[in-house]
């Protein structure tokens, strides 16, 4: 069986101009059985093309997600943002879904999801939220720092009702976009997990599974089942 090719959104660094990738995304999905491709920013017009040479999209973490796409105006406790990413990134989601193709997102991944497709954020937590639990722990990150309620297909995939999550985020869904629904919650009561269930594969989750073993950790159970349904 030929292994399936996902596209992953690069990371960017503003000050060196230039993209960058976390290896663990990588290994996450070779150990899952895939072929990892950094796909480019600046495609213009052509992103439903560039889709269409993936059998799935991952949207990886990095800076915040743009107000703007959720219809608000930048707060002073909004962290740096990524104007590229946030061009391209709802257009290939939007190719990504029309087409199909499997989906996951991580930490940005997920809140970039919920923005594109019209939810909102809270922009920090500690500030507009401050009865949260503490959402940014310290290194090592392969760790868990708190619990999820697990429901839908992430419990089943799973075979629980809770799982210990890492925790290294200060922005979160505030408002869920409709036709999302979740499938962690967090003890605070922060939605950390979601999925479509009218797409054929589409999760996102707040945490880092990438963070902990690639090749036995918890976070495998998330990448097998992207990748499964990317074949």
């Amino acid at each position: 069986m030929k292994k399936p090719i996902i596209g992953v959104l690069p990371l960017f660094d503003l000050e060196k101009d230039s993209y960058w990738m976390l290896p663990a995304y990588f290994q996450g999905l070779i150990h899952a059985g895939a072929l990892p491709v950094m796909l480019p920013l600046e495609v213009g017009e052509d992103s439903e093309r560039l889709v269409e040479l993936c059998d799935g999209v991952l949207f990886t973490g990095g800076h915040d997600v743009d107000p703007a796409l959720y219809g608000e105006a930048v707060m002073e406790c909004c962290s740096q943002l990524c104007p590229a990413r946030d061009r391209l990134e709802p257009a290939v989601l939007r190719a990504a879904m029309k087409k199909n193709i499997p989906i996951l997102g991580i930490c940005r991944g997920l809140q970039l999801i919920n923005a594109a497709l019209g939810g909102t954020l809270w922009q920090d937590l500690p500030t507009q939220r401050p009865e949260s639990r503490n959402h940014r722990m310290e290194r090592p990150y392969d760790r868990a720092e708190h619990f999820v309620t697990l429901s839908g297909p992430l419990a089943e995939a799973y075979g629980a009702d809770s799982l210990g999550v890492n925790s290294c985020h200060h922005q979160g869904i505030k408002a869920l976009a409709p036709g999302l629904e979740p499938m962690a919650v967090a003890e605070d009561g922060l939605i950390e997990a979601v999925w479509d269930p009218k797409q054929p594969f589409l999760w996102a989750v707040q945490w880092h599974p990438e963070f902990f073993d690639t090749a036995k950790g918890p976070g495998t159970v998330i990448f097998r089942a992207f990748v499964e349904a990317a074949q």
